[in-house]
């Protein structure tokens, strides 16, 4: 069969793989490896509420048919899904664990999420005869070290509001003046909270897809070559401050708390984004190395989450998404930072 239209997901925007002259064929599962990049003929488009997240990051309803190009990879969500590439087959359908092509099969799903795309492996794309894998576009290491000082933006769980406080202190950071490199570390690949960061303003973007992973879950071996390019290509951008996502939670399997351990020195103001006041004590209890400087997310949603957060954890609770406490927010990161506020706005 000649090659059909194919669809790519934005796990393939580090690779220029629409201008390619490749070719899919089947190979045995032996040679399979995380990163590798696949064809799927689409069986299933669930319910159709899932999208595809494309190169670009716009988003594409899918449908019965369609061919998509992802990636082979792990996903180990609390609220979503768990999945991964090992237990696919030739021979078997596999899913789309995430909307921007992370491709594994499905071993759990929260009853509260769409059905999720699911399709037939057509193949893997081969360059010269060699399967196409992320790692061979991964960022190469161009520096020493990392200096900058970080705003770290962790979570008690997935979807618990990091991207939104990082998208407000960048454009804080902004309006006083200084370059900021944004970055995400670990997660399943999506590309639409690095474009957020991007959206409010960072000068520069970077994340673990970057760095040749589809996902951050792997093995500390195979997390730490894409940890020290991310951290050296943040070292020698030209910023001033580095607003650094930790995806889900550095409790969870994605290597969050070794991330957390290489960039240390460097912090100087944590937010932590929870679901509930409870999640807070919880976190702070079973990871004692990080102490958070404000918690925000749907915790921090009401005056009684509010109370209730510092009562339990004593640590100040706010709703960044709030106009009336920015200028709160800006003198404790004044504090941090050594960074002046002055004319920054009034709200």
């Amino acid at each position: 069969m000649k090659n059909p239209c194919f669809i790519f997901g934005s796990l393939t925007r580090i690779a220029d793989l629409p201008g390619l002259n490749f070719e899919v064929r089947k190979i045995s599962k032996e040679w399979w490896r995380r990163g590798d990049y696949i064809a799927l003929e689409v069986s299933s488009a669930g319910d159709g509420r899932l999208p595809v997240e494309l190169r670009d990051g716009r988003m594409m309803k899918i449908m019965r048919g369609d061919y998509l190009v992802g990636a082979l990879g792990v996903r180990h969500a609390t609220l979503e899904a768990t999945g991964s590439w090992r237990l696919g087959e030739p021979d078997r359908p596999m899913h789309v664990l995430t909307g921007a092509g992370l491709i594994g099969y499905m071993t759990s799903k929260s009853t509260y999420v769409p059905s999720f795309i699911k399709g037939d492996y057509f193949g893997h794309l081969l360059l010269d005869g060699h399967p196409v894998n992320m790692e061979d576009y991964r960022l190469k290491p161009v520096a020493d070290s990392m200096k900058k000082p970080v705003v770290l933006l962790a979570a008690t769980s997935m979807s618990a509001g990091k991207t939104t406080a990082g998208s407000i202190v960048i454009r804080e950071l902004k309006r006083a003046g200084k370059r900021v490199v944004a970055a995400k570390l670990t997660g399943a690949g999506r590309y639409k909270d690095i474009l957020a960061f991007h959206d409010a303003g960072a000068d520069e973007i970077f994340d673990f897809v970057d760095a040749g992973l589809p996902s951050s879950a792997c093995s500390p071996e195979a997390y730490k070559p894409a940890l020290n390019a991310l951290l050296s290509n943040i070292g020698a951008s030209d910023a001033d401050i580095a607003v650094i996502e930790i995806g889900a939670s550095p409790l969870e399997p994605y290597n969050g708390e070794l991330a957390i351990g290489a960039i240390g020195d460097q912090i100087r103001f944590v937010i932590l984004g929870a679901s509930d006041p409870y999640s807070v004590v919880g976190m702070m209890n079973s990871y004692r190395d990080l102490v958070p400087d404000i918690v925000c997310g749907a915790a921090s949603n009401t005056l009684a989450g509010r109370e209730l957060v510092e009562k339990l954890s004593g640590v100040r609770a706010l709703d960044l998404t709030a106009p009336e406490v920015l200028p709160e927010l800006r003198r404790r990161l004044a504090g941090a930072l050594e960074v002046s506020f002055n004319g920054a706005g009034r709200n």
